[in-house]
């Protein structure tokens, strides 16, 4: 048991607010796909309350709240204010504290969740083994020759597996890059743990538009893994460290913001104050921490933004990240700066704003239903017959990616900021 296990399970007080309308099951990615009541929010909170009130944690309740993605699509729809993204978290933290798992399993989740995302040198160095895949033939190999065609399953992981990109976006830590013009704006830049290496030029380009808009960009070296993965896990100690880890870092560092391009780490980073709400030593701390959080494209959009722009003659849609529209609230921003951009054309979605399937490693663990779900988002991509798809998570970035490869018209997949990196190069 932890130390903070009493808060580690759905709280009372969250459960007591569903009222049970049903409201919540059309918004349910889960739901829309299988019809099954225990896979919908309403029915997988009727669950914690019999948990809550008693029951036992049966390999039934396991199976049904490890199906959510915690897409939080829900709490959108929701007329009560459930906070259900909150209760997913704690009952994945009751399990993680209650429910012994095979070793295996708890190997394989103590080297991913406590060493290699939080650690440079160990994602150097899968970086180098990620490259050496692709440098040597071996992936275009495995894709074009149909190698794993009897291991559907594998053959699905393969395509949405990240490629690296060298030099990572480590090389950049610590480094201090002054803004184009007059400096506006003092933010700092979060640079991720996956992101690092699978999306160091993303990064880049980040910090490339910040500077165009007045922005001194920091990226601080002690940062580390925001723990958004372990937090969606239920895993919160080791979420918290990395939390305390990264308060430490940023905190008095003067920033007028601190900011993310990935909306799954921006909405833990957000929460940082309840995560750490039982800790008296950082709960104060965390809620300052918390406030200065901004979504990129939040930011931007709330600022002057600098119209420097050369026209980019493109048709592009927007996919929501579910974290950023249900999670953080944030909808418009990422649209107005795409309507910024001369000679765009933007076209709406139709349901963009329901999961794509990626739901952090959900596309790994759970890959049968993230596909499922994929597919059904491609006809909503489809039907805008835009050539880019953009989006503002990475993990929606790679799911999209594998989405257009196997169900897409050729459309091209771009995070909204690397579209802006596009109009802003020299004109």
């Amino acid at each position: 048991m932890t130390p903070f296990a009493a808060h580690d399970k759905p709280q009372q007080r969250d459960l007591d607010k569903c009222v049970h309308c049903g409201l919540c099951l059309n918004a349910c990615p889960t739901y829309r796909t299988l019809g099954v009541e225990m896979d919908s929010p309403r029915g997988r909170i009727y669950q914690m309350v019999q948990v809550a009130a008693g029951a036992p944690i049966t390999p039934s309740y396991l199976e049904h709240i490890g199906l959510c993605l915690a897409c939080r699509g829900c709490e959108s729809a929701c007329p009560s204010g459930v906070n259900y993204g909150r209760l997913v978290e704690a009952a994945r933290a009751e399990i993680e504290n209650t429910v012994p798992r095979p070793w295996p399993v708890r190997l394989l989740r103590r080297f991913v969740f406590g060493s290699l995302l939080s650690s440079p040198w160990m994602l150097r160095v899968a970086a180098a083994g990620l490259y050496a895949y692709q440098a040597t033939g071996l992936k275009h190999l495995v894709r074009s020759t149909g190698l794993l065609e009897g291991f559907p399953k594998l053959a699905r992981l393969e395509r949405i597996s990240p490629d690296a990109e060298l030099p990572t976006f480590f090389a950049q830590y610590g480094k201090v890059f002054s803004s184009e013009g007059q400096r506006r704006f003092k933010v700092a830049l979060l640079g991720g743990c996956i992101a690092n290496i699978s999306f160091a030029r993303l990064n880049e380009a980040t910090v490339r538009v910040l500077q165009k808009n007045g922005c001194e960009v920091h990226v601080p070296a002690a940062q580390t893994c925001c723990g958004a993965l372990h937090a969606h896990s239920g895993m919160r100690a080791e979420a918290r460290a990395l939390a305390r880890r990264n308060i430490d870092a940023l905190a008095a560092g003067g920033f007028d913001a601190i900011l993310t391009n990935a909306a799954g780490c921006g909405s833990t980073l957000k929460e940082y104050d309840e995560l750490l709400e039982p800790d008296p030593a950082y709960r104060e701390k965390a809620r300052s921490f918390a406030r200065l959080v901004k979504d990129v494209n939040e930011f931007l959009a709330g600022i002057e933004l600098n119209p420097a722009m050369r026209p980019l003659p493109l048709t592009v849609t927007y996919q929501d990240s579910c974290h950023l529209a249900h999670g953080q609230k944030v909808r418009i921003p990422p649209r107005k700066l795409l309507r910024a951009v001369p000679g765009l054309e933007f076209r709406e979605m139709p349901l963009s704003d329901v999961c794509c399937g990626s739901a952090g490693i959900y596309n790994v663990v759970h890959n049968d239903m993230a596909m499922e779900i994929l597919e059904k988002k491609m006809e909503s991509v489809n039907s805008t017959a835009a050539e880019v798809v953009a989006t503002a998570n990475p993990g929606c970035m790679l799911q999209l990616r594998a989405g257009c490869s196997l169900y897409g018209h050729g459309q091209r997949v771009a995070h909204v900021i690397e579209i802006l990196d596009e109009a802003y190069r020299t004109r």
